[in-house]
């Protein structure tokens, strides 16, 4: 196993020892500049890479988790049949886990709004793509490693309450905490939503600001600039 590994991580360091030297000696270098490759991805590229990642990693975290809870139920249901009904709260716990991913990938389309093309590489946007994607990343994992925490604590129960029906309640109590963690990335993410549209909206006042006092500053000098004419009509020595 340990050879595996080491030999999965040499290979891709390899190959990627390879393509740099390639393009280093191809004279095509510039290939690996990170800030272009961030200026010419769309935003809706990172937006919708955010929605996959917090659905798929969520839906990943509940189907290992009811898959460690599930095993452990059947197992310990096949000498001890009483706990098979009992258990199946650890199964709900875990499911759970996937609809925060669901709900979270239904906010986040609404997000995503057809833009022209002229339109679409502006501040504004590029911080919105930003959030959505790391929003889901966030989500994501944080329900992935919930999901690994509940299957394990409702494996653990199980088998606890084949063995000893007064331990199922306080080996609940833990697996409802660990439930509880995915609603910590849940709450982030949602403050992360507002604070992008408090940014769209102090983008949008400060436009407005620029675009008034560009407006007042243009009346100014015409005022000025007609003071000045009259000036001129009045003066006797013209």
């Amino acid at each position: 196993m340990v050879y595996k590994t080491y030999a999965s991580f040499g290979l891709s360091t390899f190959l990627v020892v390879i393509v740099a030297l390639y393009l280093l000696f191809t004279d095509s270098g510039e290939a690996f500049d990170v800030g272009r490759f961030l200026e010419e991805t769309s935003p809706f590229v990172w937006g919708s890479l955010g929605i996959g990642l917090c659905i798929g990693l969520s839906v990943l975290g509940a189907g290992w988790g009811i898959f460690l809870t599930g095993a452990s139920i059947l197992g310990g249901g096949v000498r001890t049949p009483r706990i098979s009904t009992k258990n199946l709260i650890s199964i709900i716990f875990c499911e759970v886990v996937a609809i925060y991913g669901v709900i979270m990938g239904i906010v986040y389309s609404s997000k995503l709004q057809t833009v022209p093309e002229a339109q679409l590489y502006t501040r504004d946007n590029y911080f919105t793509g930003y959030a959505l994607f790391f929003g889901g990343l966030t989500v994501g994992f944080c329900n992935l490693l919930c999901g690994l925490c509940v299957g394990v604590a409702g494996s653990t129960a199980a088998l606890a309450d084949a063995a000893d029906p007064t331990l199922f309640v306080k080996v609940l109590v833990v697996e409802v905490f660990g439930s509880v963690l995915g609603l910590f990335g849940l709450i982030r993410v949602l403050t992360r939503i507002a604070c992008s549209v408090r940014h769209t909206y102090m983008i949008e006042g400060l436009s407005c600001v620029q675009s008034v006092r560009s407006m007042s500053s243009m009346m100014i000098r015409q005022d000025m600039a007609d003071q000045c004419i009259v000036t001129e009509d009045l003066c006797p020595c013209t």
